[in-house]
């Protein structure tokens, strides 16, 4: 797919972003992002698809990677690390890879996402098994380093699927799964870190939250298992159990610390 053909490289649909004052900036901002929900919506079929292609594999103990670089590995990695305290499972059943290692979470890393090979090899420290999904993130869907990860992880018999901003890229032809959210141009060309970023970071929630839901991570509408890391989440809980077991704040804050968790001190 050649630069000029891709519409994240598209020229933004607004002029002269040095003349506008403050409150047209932002206004314009908003305009582009109301657009983020759309798109999104639209590729809900292919989310349902690999949703529910990775359910059963998680279920026979399969774990989901996220491979990204720049902002999309930043937003699998982010994912990835919210959901042991959210939900209360392992850091390893759902793992982010950010070409160029740890160091590329808050510094660019200089061709990193350049090497085909590199993102295979990153996933293969893991020892892969098939019943792991790869999940490759990419705004332009033609980042060496993902297409790499995701064309050896379907040759080795591993799931696969893609999130990218265009349509019919070399990363979704690689994918088994591909998701295409199409949001347009940027607002500041060829910026994927705005719009783009924002859908992945959508559909991200969309699939893992509803894989947690799926297996068993929540009860009711509430987070009954995730870890009692900090003050705000004892009183979350607490609270839980208040209103589900009639006890006071005390009563049912010292149950969850005997239990350990919400769903534990429900039994």
């Amino acid at each position: 797919m050649k630069r000029k053909d891709k519409i994240t490289e598209q020229a933004s649909h607004y002029e002269h972003l040095e003349r506008m004052s403050v409150v047209e900036l932002l206004q314009h901002i908003n305009e582009e992002d109301a657009l983020v929900a759309e798109a999104v919506q639209k590729a809900i079929p292919q989310i349902e698809a690999l949703v529910k292609s990775i359910e059963p594999r998680m279920k026979r103990g399969g774990r989901l990677f996220y491979v990204g670089a720049g902002t999309s590995g930043r937003l699998g990695v982010l994912d990835a690390s919210e959901l042991p305290p959210t939900f209360g499972v392992p850091d390893t059943w759902v793992i982010g890879l950010i070409a160029g290692g740890e160091q590329a979470l808050r510094h660019a890393v200089e061709k990193a996402e350049d090497h085909e090979e590199q993102g295979w090899q990153d996933l293969l420290a893991y020892h892969p098994i098939e019943d792991d999904t790869v999940l490759g993130i990419a705004a332009s869907g033609t980042t060496p380093y993902v297409i790499g990860a995701v064309t050896e992880a379907r040759k080795n018999g591993l799931l696969t699927g893609c999130i990218t901003s265009n349509p019919n890229t070399p990363l979704a032809e690689a994918a088994e799964y591909p998701i295409e959210t199409i949001v347009g141009p940027e607002f500041v060309t060829g910026s994927s870190r705005m719009k783009s970023g924002t859908a992945q970071k959508m559909v991200l929630n969309m699939i893992s939250t509803s894989l947690m839901v799926r297996l068993g991570r929540v009860k009711g509408n509430r987070m009954v298992k995730m870890q009692l890391t900090n003050a705000k989440l004892v009183d979350r809980g607490t609270r839980m159990l208040q209103e589900s077991l009639g006890l006071s704040y005390d009563e049912a804050q010292q149950r969850l610390l005997d239990a350990g968790s919400v769903d534990a001190a429900l039994k």
